[in-house]
């Protein structure tokens, strides 16, 4: 299992150019604007949506002359950060459901940059071959599970809508719900299905584990994690401000299902090692022309 807590690593400007033909003069900071050079982006451990979207959009800033740091955190001192202006922004934030209690703290302190995924969706999956399809049936068949939930981190979203609403709604409080970190979860995961085990885990949609392992979303017959989330970008209060040409490219930035599996996929997939850079290259040549149209507003 790799490890998901790794350095990121910078793509060097002049490949990036070379892979996307953008010429010298588009690569000054904002073709010539008044933003700020440097900037900080904040992504959560373990969530590898924003570690893709995260290194995609270093690469693209970086090709255009900013100077992108990408810094790894838990969700609660992201949110505290970007309040008092330590973090620029952040690209993963989960709404309306999974991190409102976070935006009920900080909200009037940063802002919203906007939604570029709507089609996101927490789960709870298990290994493809177990004997249940749903969560009713959970509860009647928690000893072939041996009576666990494997969660992620204590303070997650995901965390918080397990305890209070799919515990609650299909009465699975004899169950013991374990939360420590989505590494060690999804590190649970691939062993239990490497060797034919039943597993039940916490998910989300999408995610690289729903191509890399053998593993079904149980059904929600009650609804307890129906809702469709949104993934947004939030930013510091002044980020417009420090960042104007930027803030109107992440404003505009979208990228469905299709797009976010495949950059998964090329980075912890079909990939393992931990210099991010040259596979983020790689998928920009093969999608240049989506790439390209992210800063063309």
């Amino acid at each position: 299992m790799k490890n998901r807590s790794k350095t990121m690593i910078a793509i060097g400007a002049a490949g990036l150019l070379a892979l996307t033909g953008c010429t010298a003069a588009d690569s000054k900071v904002g073709n010539g604007n008044s933003d700020k050079k440097d900037m900080t982006i904040a992504v959560f451990n373990g969530w590898d949506e924003g570690v893709a979207a995260s290194e995609l959009w270093k690469a693209i800033l970086d090709e255009k002359g900013y100077n992108v740091t990408l810094e790894e955190a838990d969700v609660a001192p992201v949110f505290s950060g970007l309040s008092t202006g330590d973090y620029d922004a952040t690209l993963d934030v989960w709404l309306p459901d999974t991190h409102a209690s976070y935006l009920k703290e900080y909200g009037d302190d940063i802002v919203d940059l906007g939604a570029w995924n709507d089609k996101a969706k927490l789960t709870i999956a298990v290994n493809a071959d177990a004997p249940v399809d749903s969560l009713a049936d959970l509860a009647a068949n928690a000893d072939k599970f041996d009576n666990r939930i494997v969660g992620i981190e204590p303070g997650a979203g995901l965390t918080a809508a397990t305890t209070d609403k799919v515990i609650p709604a299909y009465d699975l409080k004899k169950m013991d719900f374990v939360t420590s970190s989505t590494a060690a979860m999804l590190t649970e995961l691939t062993a239990a299905t490497k060797a034919g085990e039943n597993i039940v885990v916490t998910l989300w949609q999408p995610h690289w584990a729903y191509s890399a392992l053998p593993i079904k979303t149980l059904e929600d017959p009650e609804g307890a994690l129906a809702a469709t989330e949104s993934l947004h970008t939030y930013a510091k209060s002044d980020f417009t401000k420090d960042f104007p040409k930027a803030a109107g490219w992440l404003s505009g930035f979208k990228m469905d299902l299709d797009q976010l599996q495949s950059l998964e996929d090329a980075m912890f997939v079909e990939y393992d090692g931990s210099d991010y850079g040259p596979v983020v290259a790689k998928w920009i040549a093969e999608n240049q022309d989506y790439v390209e149209s992210l800063t063309s507003r």
